[in-house]
């Protein structure tokens, strides 16, 4: 069984940045996919972005690409989420995941963003 909390969510303005951290225990850290997902009120979850076990290969949903950065540290058992430029539409509750098989599919319970002037 995998634990995930987030942090490090918070009011920002519009432009600004904030980073994310989801601290894992529990498990395997470095043998999980870790996926950040965000739901805003009245809106389905979106997946935001994902990173390897090893952290070689990432991916970003086209509405955060070049905004976004999600990075790793094994070490720690931690990821992050790096949001710069941020907007009013990245406001909504942003989860980690945890993901290495159907069985093996774990969540964090969440951390509200809002940007707002």
């Amino acid at each position: 069984q995998v634990q995930l909390v987030e942090s490090g969510g918070g009011l920002v303005q519009p432009g600004g940045s904030l980073r994310l951290s989801c601290v894992a225990s529990g498990g395997a850290f470095s043998t999980y996919a870790m996926r950040w997902y965000r739901q805003a009120p009245g809106r389905q979850r979106e997946w935001v972005a994902g990173i390897a076990g090893s952290g070689s290969i990432r991916d970003y949903a086209n509405s955060v690409k070049g905004r976004f950065s999600i990075f790793r540290d094994n070490a720690k058992n931690t990821v992050y989420l790096q949001m710069n430029s941020l907007k009013p539409e990245d406001t909504a509750v942003y989860s980690c995941n945890a993901y290495a098989n159907s069985k093996s599919n774990y969540w964090g319970q969440g951390t509200q963003v809002t940007v707002s002037s």
